[in-house]
């Protein structure tokens, strides 16, 4: 079963191809979503990266949450539950 991911702290550079290149040596990465702002359409800082079974997931989250990319500390944690907005 696929695991979301939230991966935060992101430059505002980051790409989808880029975090996929950063996930997939962990395992199958069925899904990248980088969060934009919708006026601007720039980067938000964050992201949701799906691993396709929940050991890759674990294994991203030991091995990347607390590591340096593109200069900056990246946070990767299991993803909440969306709330619902009214």
């Amino acid at each position: 079963m696929s695991k979301k991911l939230h991966v935060g702290n992101l430059p505002y550079s980051v790409t989808e191809a880029s975090l996929r290149e950063l996930f997939s040596p962990l395992g199958e990465v069925s899904s990248v979503a980088v969060i934009t702002d919708r006026e601007t359409g720039r980067p938000k800082g964050f992201a949701f990266v799906e691993m396709a079974d929940d050991a890759a997931a674990k294994q991203a989250i030991s091995q990347i949450n607390g590591k340096t990319f593109e200069e900056r500390v990246i946070t990767v944690a299991e993803a909440r539950p969306q709330a619902p907005r009214s």
